[in-house]
């Protein structure tokens, strides 16, 4: 014979209580109308390797609200260079090529990562 577990009307209560509690909306990046700018947060925080991550992601945190569109199709076109590439270049190693030395590409090497307050 099996047990049921049935919470008392007064539990009921404050677990749907707790299930319908909604938090107020934060003005966050991932709230926006624009698709498109999802899309490249999205690809900037999920690059492949955390410092990639923490890189690419906190500089659009920053900055692709105030992009227009040719900055947004520029940085599109930078997400799709390689890690090892983007590092040489925000270290000093190697100089972006000409197809990647723009406005955007120059934000991107005088960013500095600032860790989020916990």
């Amino acid at each position: 014979m099996s047990v049921r577990y049935s919470p008392s009307p007064a539990d009921a209560r404050l677990v749907t209580d707790y299930i319908m509690t909604r938090t107020p909306p934060t003005r966050t990046m991932t709230h926006l109308p624009d698709p498109r700018r999802k899309r490249l947060l999205f690809r900037s925080w999920h690059r492949g390797t955390r410092e990639a991550d923490l890189i690419l992601g906190s500089f659009a945190d920053q900055h692709l609200r105030g992009f227009d569109e040719a900055q947004l199709d520029r940085y599109e076109a930078l997400l799709d260079v390689p890690d090892p590439d983007i590092f040489d270049w925000i270290t000093g190693r190697a100089a972006p090529p000409a197809e990647c030395d723009h406005d955007v590409t120059r934000l991107l090497l005088a960013f500095r990562y600032q860790p989020r307050p916990t």
